[in-house]
Protein backbone atom coordinates (compact mmCIF):
# COMPACT_ATOMS: atom_id res chain seq x y z
CA UNK A 1 0.00 0.00 0.00
CA UNK A 2 1.24 3.49 -0.84
CA UNK A 3 0.67 6.52 1.38
CA UNK A 4 0.45 10.21 0.50
CA UNK A 5 0.36 13.45 2.44
CA UNK A 6 -3.08 14.94 3.01
CA UNK A 7 -2.73 18.67 2.46
CA UNK A 8 -1.20 20.50 5.40
CA UNK A 9 -2.70 18.17 8.04
CA UNK A 10 0.49 16.21 8.61
CA UNK A 11 -1.50 13.01 8.02
CA UNK A 12 -0.30 10.36 5.59
CA UNK A 13 -3.23 8.42 4.16
CA UNK A 14 -3.35 5.22 2.17
CA UNK A 15 -3.97 5.85 -1.52
CA UNK A 16 -6.91 3.45 -1.29
CA UNK A 17 -9.14 4.15 1.70
CA UNK A 18 -12.21 2.51 3.21
CA UNK A 19 -15.64 4.04 2.76
CA UNK A 20 -17.96 2.64 5.42
CA UNK A 21 -21.27 3.55 3.77
CA UNK A 22 -21.77 -0.10 2.81
CA UNK A 23 -21.89 -0.98 6.50
CA UNK A 24 -25.17 0.92 6.64
CA UNK A 25 -26.74 -1.41 4.04
CA UNK A 26 -27.10 1.51 1.66
CA UNK A 27 -26.34 -0.66 -1.40
CA UNK A 28 -27.52 -4.07 -0.17
CA UNK A 29 -28.51 -5.65 3.10
CA UNK A 30 -25.27 -6.69 4.76
CA UNK A 31 -24.22 -9.35 7.19
CA UNK A 32 -22.92 -7.32 10.14
CA UNK A 33 -20.23 -9.83 11.04
CA UNK A 34 -18.90 -9.87 7.48
CA UNK A 35 -18.90 -6.07 7.48
CA UNK A 36 -16.81 -6.06 10.66
CA UNK A 37 -14.39 -8.57 9.14
CA UNK A 38 -14.13 -6.38 6.03
CA UNK A 39 -12.99 -3.43 8.15
CA UNK A 40 -10.47 -5.61 9.96
CA UNK A 41 -9.13 -6.96 6.67
CA UNK A 42 -8.80 -3.45 5.22
CA UNK A 43 -6.69 -2.27 8.17
CA UNK A 44 -4.70 -5.51 8.21
CA UNK A 45 -3.77 -5.01 4.54
CA UNK A 46 -2.61 -1.44 4.96
CA UNK A 47 -5.62 0.82 4.60
CA UNK A 48 -5.31 3.44 7.32
CA UNK A 49 -8.16 5.85 6.56
CA UNK A 50 -11.84 5.09 7.19
CA UNK A 51 -14.76 7.42 6.41
CA UNK A 52 -18.35 7.19 7.62
CA UNK A 53 -21.41 9.35 8.36
CA UNK A 54 -24.48 9.22 10.59
CA UNK A 55 -26.51 9.51 7.38
CA UNK A 56 -25.36 6.14 6.06
CA UNK A 57 -28.02 3.66 7.05
CA UNK A 58 -29.46 6.26 9.45
CA UNK A 59 -26.62 5.68 11.99
CA UNK A 60 -26.27 1.95 11.20
CA UNK A 61 -22.90 2.41 9.44
CA UNK A 62 -21.43 4.27 12.40
CA UNK A 63 -22.81 1.66 14.79
CA UNK A 64 -21.34 -1.29 12.87
CA UNK A 65 -18.06 0.51 12.30
CA UNK A 66 -17.88 1.28 16.01
CA UNK A 67 -18.05 -2.42 16.76
CA UNK A 68 -15.39 -3.12 14.15
CA UNK A 69 -12.83 -0.62 15.44
CA UNK A 70 -13.32 -1.28 19.15
CA UNK A 71 -10.53 -3.86 19.11
CA UNK A 72 -8.17 -2.02 16.75
CA UNK A 73 -5.55 0.25 18.35
CA UNK A 74 -6.71 3.84 17.75
CA UNK A 75 -3.37 4.88 16.29
CA UNK A 76 -3.72 2.28 13.52
CA UNK A 77 -6.36 4.22 11.59
CA UNK A 78 -7.47 7.72 10.68
CA UNK A 79 -11.20 8.25 11.15
CA UNK A 80 -13.54 10.75 9.58
CA UNK A 81 -17.26 11.17 10.01
CA UNK A 82 -19.72 13.83 9.03
CA UNK A 83 -22.41 16.11 10.40
CA UNK A 84 -25.27 18.13 8.98
CA UNK A 85 -27.07 15.43 7.02
CA UNK A 86 -29.14 12.86 8.87
CA UNK A 87 -31.73 11.59 6.38
CA UNK A 88 -32.70 11.68 2.73
CA UNK A 89 -34.13 15.16 3.18
CA UNK A 90 -33.02 15.91 6.72
CA UNK A 91 -30.34 18.57 7.03
CA UNK A 92 -29.36 20.64 10.05
CA UNK A 93 -26.22 22.78 9.97
CA UNK A 94 -27.00 24.73 13.14
CA UNK A 95 -24.28 25.24 15.75
CA UNK A 96 -26.09 23.21 18.40
CA UNK A 97 -26.82 20.27 16.09
CA UNK A 98 -23.24 20.02 14.87
CA UNK A 99 -21.94 20.05 18.45
CA UNK A 100 -24.41 17.36 19.53
CA UNK A 101 -23.87 15.32 16.39
CA UNK A 102 -20.19 14.83 17.16
CA UNK A 103 -20.95 13.58 20.66
CA UNK A 104 -23.46 11.11 19.22
CA UNK A 105 -21.01 9.92 16.57
CA UNK A 106 -18.19 9.45 19.07
CA UNK A 107 -20.50 7.36 21.27
CA UNK A 108 -21.49 5.12 18.34
CA UNK A 109 -17.87 4.85 17.19
CA UNK A 110 -16.50 4.19 20.70
CA UNK A 111 -13.84 6.88 20.37
CA UNK A 112 -13.09 10.09 22.23
CA UNK A 113 -11.95 12.02 19.17
CA UNK A 114 -12.54 12.21 15.43
CA UNK A 115 -9.57 12.81 13.15
CA UNK A 116 -11.59 14.68 10.52
CA UNK A 117 -15.15 16.01 10.67
CA UNK A 118 -16.87 16.97 7.43
CA UNK A 119 -20.06 18.95 6.90
CA UNK A 120 -22.07 16.52 4.79
CA UNK A 121 -23.47 17.55 1.38
CA UNK A 122 -23.35 21.25 2.03
CA UNK A 123 -25.05 22.14 -1.25
CA UNK A 124 -28.36 21.32 0.46
CA UNK A 125 -27.73 23.62 3.39
CA UNK A 126 -28.24 27.33 3.89
CA UNK A 127 -24.92 28.99 3.04
CA UNK A 128 -25.32 31.75 5.63
CA UNK A 129 -25.98 29.19 8.36
CA UNK A 130 -23.01 27.08 7.31
CA UNK A 131 -20.70 30.09 7.50
CA UNK A 132 -22.10 31.63 10.70
CA UNK A 133 -22.98 28.48 12.69
CA UNK A 134 -21.56 25.24 11.29
CA UNK A 135 -18.01 26.49 10.67
CA UNK A 136 -17.77 28.10 14.14
CA UNK A 137 -18.96 24.77 15.59
CA UNK A 138 -16.15 22.96 13.77
CA UNK A 139 -13.64 25.51 15.00
CA UNK A 140 -14.86 25.08 18.57
CA UNK A 141 -14.68 21.28 18.34
CA UNK A 142 -11.13 21.51 17.06
CA UNK A 143 -10.25 23.86 19.91
CA UNK A 144 -11.72 21.36 22.38
CA UNK A 145 -9.68 18.51 20.90
CA UNK A 146 -12.74 16.50 19.91
CA UNK A 147 -11.76 16.74 16.26
CA UNK A 148 -8.30 17.21 14.79
CA UNK A 149 -9.26 18.65 11.38
CA UNK A 150 -12.39 19.77 9.58
CA UNK A 151 -13.82 20.33 6.13
CA UNK A 152 -16.83 19.91 3.87
CA UNK A 153 -18.20 17.42 1.37
CA UNK A 154 -20.48 17.84 -1.61
CA UNK A 155 -21.13 16.94 -5.23
CA UNK A 156 -20.89 20.24 -7.18
CA UNK A 157 -17.29 21.43 -7.32
CA UNK A 158 -18.52 25.02 -7.16
CA UNK A 159 -19.40 24.60 -3.47
CA UNK A 160 -15.74 24.13 -2.58
CA UNK A 161 -14.64 27.19 -4.51
CA UNK A 162 -17.29 29.26 -2.82
CA UNK A 163 -16.50 28.02 0.67
CA UNK A 164 -12.78 28.67 0.24
CA UNK A 165 -13.51 32.31 -0.60
CA UNK A 166 -14.85 32.74 2.94
CA UNK A 167 -13.14 30.21 5.23
CA UNK A 168 -10.00 28.14 5.66
CA UNK A 169 -10.57 24.40 5.49
CA UNK A 170 -8.26 21.53 6.39
CA UNK A 171 -9.81 19.03 3.97
CA UNK A 172 -12.56 18.55 1.41
CA UNK A 173 -14.29 15.39 0.21
CA UNK A 174 -15.37 15.31 -3.43
CA UNK A 175 -17.11 12.39 -5.10
CA UNK A 176 -17.75 11.29 -8.70
CA UNK A 177 -15.40 13.91 -10.15
CA UNK A 178 -12.21 11.93 -10.55
CA UNK A 179 -13.01 8.75 -12.40
CA UNK A 180 -12.83 7.35 -15.92
CA UNK A 181 -15.82 9.35 -17.09
CA UNK A 182 -15.23 12.59 -15.17
CA UNK A 183 -11.93 14.24 -14.23
CA UNK A 184 -13.31 17.72 -13.64
CA UNK A 185 -11.84 17.63 -10.13
CA UNK A 186 -8.50 18.38 -11.82
CA UNK A 187 -9.60 21.98 -12.32
CA UNK A 188 -9.85 22.43 -8.55
CA UNK A 189 -6.41 21.05 -7.74
CA UNK A 190 -4.42 24.29 -8.18
CA UNK A 191 -6.69 26.07 -5.69
CA UNK A 192 -6.45 23.24 -3.17
CA UNK A 193 -2.66 23.18 -3.52
CA UNK A 194 -2.45 26.94 -3.06
CA UNK A 195 -4.64 26.81 0.04
CA UNK A 196 -2.92 23.64 1.35
CA UNK A 197 -6.26 21.83 1.59
CA UNK A 198 -6.23 18.04 1.81
CA UNK A 199 -8.26 16.27 -0.88
CA UNK A 200 -10.31 13.14 -0.35
CA UNK A 201 -11.63 11.61 -3.57
CA UNK A 202 -14.61 9.26 -3.40
CA UNK A 203 -16.60 6.94 -5.63
CA UNK A 204 -14.13 6.05 -8.40
CA UNK A 205 -16.81 3.83 -9.93
CA UNK A 206 -19.20 6.80 -10.13
CA UNK A 207 -21.80 5.39 -7.73
CA UNK A 208 -22.05 2.16 -9.72
CA UNK A 209 -21.82 3.44 -13.30
CA UNK A 210 -18.40 1.86 -13.81
CA UNK A 211 -19.13 -1.70 -12.77
CA UNK A 212 -20.56 -4.94 -14.09
CA UNK A 213 -23.63 -4.68 -11.88
CA UNK A 214 -26.85 -3.09 -13.17
CA UNK A 215 -26.93 0.65 -12.53
CA UNK A 216 -29.18 1.37 -9.53
CA UNK A 217 -32.61 2.78 -10.39
CA UNK A 218 -31.94 5.78 -8.14
CA UNK A 219 -28.79 6.80 -10.00
CA UNK A 220 -29.24 10.45 -11.12
CA UNK A 221 -27.04 10.28 -14.23
CA UNK A 222 -28.65 10.95 -17.59
CA UNK A 223 -29.29 8.16 -20.08
CA UNK A 224 -26.41 9.20 -22.35
CA UNK A 225 -23.92 8.85 -19.48
CA UNK A 226 -25.39 5.51 -18.41
CA UNK A 227 -25.23 4.09 -21.94
CA UNK A 228 -21.65 5.24 -22.49
CA UNK A 229 -20.54 3.67 -19.21
CA UNK A 230 -22.42 0.48 -20.06
CA UNK A 231 -20.65 0.33 -23.42
CA UNK A 232 -17.28 0.81 -21.72
CA UNK A 233 -18.04 -1.93 -19.19
CA UNK A 234 -19.08 -4.31 -21.97
CA UNK A 235 -15.85 -3.61 -23.83
CA UNK A 236 -13.82 -4.40 -20.72
CA UNK A 237 -15.70 -7.68 -20.28
CA UNK A 238 -15.01 -8.58 -23.92
CA UNK A 239 -11.30 -8.20 -23.10
CA UNK A 240 -11.60 -10.34 -19.98
CA UNK A 241 -11.25 -7.29 -17.73
CA UNK A 242 -13.39 -5.64 -15.04
CA UNK A 243 -14.08 -1.94 -15.53
CA UNK A 244 -14.19 -1.46 -11.75
CA UNK A 245 -10.56 -2.56 -11.58
CA UNK A 246 -9.59 -0.07 -14.26
CA UNK A 247 -11.59 2.69 -12.55
CA UNK A 248 -9.92 2.17 -9.17
CA UNK A 249 -6.46 1.97 -10.72
CA UNK A 250 -7.09 5.13 -12.74
CA UNK A 251 -8.24 7.15 -9.73
CA UNK A 252 -5.32 6.25 -7.49
CA UNK A 253 -2.67 6.59 -10.22
CA UNK A 254 -2.67 10.40 -10.10
CA UNK A 255 -0.12 11.48 -7.49
CA UNK A 256 -2.10 14.69 -6.92
CA UNK A 257 -4.99 12.67 -5.43
CA UNK A 258 -3.93 11.72 -1.88
CA UNK A 259 -6.59 9.09 -1.28
CA UNK A 260 -9.63 7.52 -2.93
CA UNK A 261 -12.50 6.06 -0.92
CA UNK A 262 -14.03 2.77 -2.02
CA UNK A 263 -16.93 1.25 -0.09
CA UNK A 264 -17.62 -2.44 0.44
CA UNK A 265 -18.81 -4.68 3.23
CA UNK A 266 -17.22 -7.76 1.66
CA UNK A 267 -13.88 -9.23 2.76
CA UNK A 268 -13.42 -10.64 -0.73
CA UNK A 269 -13.94 -7.22 -2.31
CA UNK A 270 -11.55 -5.55 0.12
CA UNK A 271 -8.84 -8.04 -0.80
CA UNK A 272 -9.61 -7.69 -4.50
CA UNK A 273 -9.57 -3.88 -4.45
CA UNK A 274 -6.23 -3.80 -2.64
CA UNK A 275 -4.79 -6.36 -5.06
CA UNK A 276 -6.02 -4.32 -8.03
CA UNK A 277 -4.48 -1.16 -6.58
CA UNK A 278 -1.06 -2.83 -6.54
CA UNK A 279 -1.22 -4.10 -10.14
CA UNK A 280 -0.04 -2.09 -13.17
CA UNK A 281 -2.77 -0.47 -15.22
CA UNK A 282 -3.58 -1.89 -18.67
CA UNK A 283 -2.68 1.15 -20.76
CA UNK A 284 -4.17 -0.10 -24.04
CA UNK A 285 -7.44 -0.96 -22.32
CA UNK A 286 -7.47 2.43 -20.62
CA UNK A 287 -6.94 4.23 -23.92
CA UNK A 288 -9.93 2.52 -25.54
CA UNK A 289 -12.20 2.99 -22.51
CA UNK A 290 -11.39 6.71 -22.39
CA UNK A 291 -12.21 6.88 -26.12
CA UNK A 292 -15.59 5.25 -25.53
CA UNK A 293 -16.35 7.65 -22.67
CA UNK A 294 -15.10 10.78 -24.44
CA UNK A 295 -18.62 11.90 -25.60
CA UNK A 296 -19.75 12.17 -21.96
CA UNK A 297 -16.44 13.22 -20.42
CA UNK A 298 -16.94 15.57 -17.44
CA UNK A 299 -20.72 15.44 -17.75
CA UNK A 300 -22.25 15.33 -14.30
CA UNK A 301 -25.77 15.37 -12.90
CA UNK A 302 -27.93 17.25 -10.44
CA UNK A 303 -29.46 15.68 -7.35
CA UNK A 304 -32.83 17.34 -6.91
CA UNK A 305 -33.12 17.56 -3.17
CA UNK A 306 -33.67 20.52 -0.93
CA UNK A 307 -33.08 21.15 2.71
CA UNK A 308 -36.04 21.12 5.02
CA UNK A 309 -36.12 24.92 5.06
CA UNK A 310 -36.49 24.95 1.28
CA UNK A 311 -33.24 26.89 0.92
CA UNK A 312 -30.07 25.64 -0.69
CA UNK A 313 -26.44 26.56 -0.75
CA UNK A 314 -26.47 28.41 -4.06
CA UNK A 315 -29.51 30.57 -3.34
CA UNK A 316 -28.02 32.25 -0.28
CA UNK A 317 -25.32 34.82 -0.83
CA UNK A 318 -23.03 36.60 1.58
Amino acid sequence: MQYRKLGDTGLEVSTLSYGASSLGSVFREINEEEGIRAVHKAVELGINYIDVSPYYGLTKAETVLGKAIMNIPRDKFILSTKAGRYGENEFDFSYARIMNSVEESMARLHTDYIDMLLLHDIEFGDFNQIITEAIPALQKLKEQGKIRFYGVSGLPLSVFERMLKHVDLDVILSYCHYSLNDTSLSHLLPLLTKRKVGLINASPISMGLLSNRPVPDWHPAGEEIKQACKKAAEFCRSQGEDISKLAIQYSIADQRIPTTLVSTASVENVEKNIRWAAEPINSSLLKEVLRILEPVHNQSWAINQESKEGNNFENNRL
